[in-house]
């Protein structure tokens, strides 16, 4: 599941953006594709993003334009698409990930492979003083033992965490949810350390759901700004 929605204020339409001649959101669709994890629906707030998704022969699903957030919008879009409970994992891709590598979705279903999960997402090495300083870089308290390649999250900051020498781990912004995680998160209000840190995950550790991180080399980078849409060109380039 892509949520898409056209709200972006730093780069307008941000979902339609070209990109070597196609919307941004179909390079997204493409890369979800290749992963060949399962069928891939974009969950999208207008028309306009629908309309781009099926020019490519994709499934696009129109959802409330008013829902407060992507996990809200892919669990419109999930009842629209498997009202019988076919599917049991969904993941959550963000539409702004063009560059994302898709053997990175399967690292996500390996954390889904134990069943003391309830959600998987990503992380990467910290490399630089400023990816560490920065509070758009969100940070993950994970320790990973010797070679195992997964780990719990234990919390979720803007803050530089956990003190001490050691490792730091960048959060990459997706998941994979068991349906029954992603119904009671999507159920419940937003919590006190969420709405405190602007992260939306801390809900569903409030609520007591595990969340797995797998460890991947490096992070994907966002399309947020004019700036990150050129550079995403130039990685995209034929």
């Amino acid at each position: 599941m892509i949520p898409a929605r056209l709200g972006s204020t730093r780069l307008p339409n941000k979902p339609l953006a070209d990109i070597h001649g196609s919307p941004m959101i179909v390079h997204v669709l493409r890369r979800a594709q290749q992963a060949a994890l399962g069928p891939v629906v974009v969950a999208c707030a207008e028309p306009s993003i629908a309309d781009a998704i099926t020019a490519e022969g994709g499934t696009a699903l129109l959802t409330n334009p008013d829902l407060p957030s992507g996990s809200d919008r892919i669990h419109a879009a999930l009842h629209q698409f498997d009202p019988d409970n076919k599917y049991n994992i969904i993941i959550n891709l963000q539409g702004d990930l063009p560059t994302i590598d898709p053997t990175s979705l399967h690292a996500l279903l390996s954390v889904l492979a134990h069943p003391s999960y309830d959600i998987a997402t990503l992380v990467a090495p910290i490399t630089t003083e400023a990816e560490r300083e920065a509070e758009s870089v969100v940070k993950v308290a994970c320790a990973f033992a010797d070679q195992n390649p997964i780990a719990a999250a234990l919390y979720f900051s803007r803050a530089a965490i956990p003190a001490g020498p050691g490792p730091l781990w960048h959060h990459v912004g997706v998941y994979a949810y068991r349906r029954a995680a992603l119904d009671q998160f999507v159920a419940s209000p937003p919590s006190p350390l969420e709405q405190r840190e602007k992260l939306e995950q801390l809900r569903a550790l409030e609520l007591g759901l595990r969340i797995g991180a797998a460890r991947i080399a490096k992070p994907p980078f966002g399309v947020d700004t004019l700036d990150d849409l050129h550079r995403a060109r130039e990685e995209l380039a034929p």
